[in-house]
């Protein structure tokens, strides 16, 4: 922050592919040429973006009466924990898990307590939770009572879920296969929730919502790298997600990107950096 504030500090070059500097050579984030000069006077960087046209929409949604951040309502990829109960029905558990990392449901969790997390519902009275998560890079659903977990709210409620770790950081990239959480279905740390809502119909408009181009433009203003944590959504601007939305919602994507630029008033050199520099999610 002292950096991008200080007055004689400038960016020259920025290239997000390394490899176009440093052959064969992946640097999560790009390559960046800076020059500081304690006699000379820039306008300080602030939020750092390579493109004219995004940091322009930025300001264009940012300055906007009444803008709320949409990372408000995103939910940390480290929410979900065990509870006490879980360690003290099997105390066996603590052996198989990561010193530090008695509570964390871990990415290879399903693989270290297959005792806890069961392929199918035993249906012996207990409730139980989904969890989704990864085995050898695989989506897969496993069992787990509710009682072994310390959950946030929204695992009673829809959601959206999205992988933890998406893409490299490239400007416009797509988001892994987002997908709805229904009630009573939680994660591990492969992923994050989005939303906590009562109705599907809620969730189905957020899912579209982080599907649009103008979301994952704002998006990708913070996301450098392949990591999606709630902080980088900091500039996408949260949305009323219910019928009584100033968006359409059951519209197509592409239409919602249309209602967006015209509710933020962008301007046609903007709306075609975004068509042109973000790519299409069905």
């Amino acid at each position: 922050k002292k950096i991008l504030d200080d007055p004689h500090f400038q960016v020259l070059s920025f290239e997000q592919n390394s490899s176009n500097v440093f052959p064969n050579t992946d640097i999560k984030g790009g390559v960046c040429v800076t020059y500081r000069d304690e006699t000379a006077q820039f306008n300080p960087v602030g939020i750092f973006t390579p493109y004219e046209e995004l940091n322009s929409v930025k300001n264009k949604v940012n300055d906007t009466i009444n803008f709320q951040s949409f990372s408000q309502i995103v939910f940390s990829a480290y929410s979900n924990k065990f509870a006490k109960k879980m360690h003290e029905d099997h105390p066996e558990a603590i052996e198989a898990m990561s010193k530090g990392h008695a509570y964390d449901l871990k990415s290879n969790v399903f693989e270290k307590l297959p005792f806890i997390f069961l392929r199918e519902n035993p249906y012996d009275g207990e409730s139980y939770c989904k969890i989704i998560g990864l085995v050898k890079n695989k989506r897969v659903y496993r069992y787990i009572r509710k009682d072994y977990l310390d959950c946030i709210d929204n695992i009673n409620k829809y959601k959206v879920l999205i992988p933890a770790a998406n893409g490299s950081g490239a400007i416009g990239e797509v988001l892994s296969t987002p997908l709805i959480g229904e009630p009573l279905i939680g994660e591990t740390e492969s992923f994050i929730s989005i939303g906590c809502f009562e109705t599907l119909k809620e969730a189905e408009a957020l899912l579209k919502y982080v599907k649009t181009k103008f979301a994952r433009a704002l998006l990708g203003i913070l996301k450098i790298t392949q990591h999606v944590t709630p902080e980088k959504w900091k500039y996408v601007p949260l949305q009323d997600f219910t019928e009584n939305s100033d968006i359409d919602w059951s519209k197509s994507i592409h239409e919602i990107d249309l209602q967006l630029y015209k509710k933020y008033g962008l301007d046609e050199k903007e709306i075609e950096f975004i068509e042109t520099h973000v790519k299409e999610m069905a």
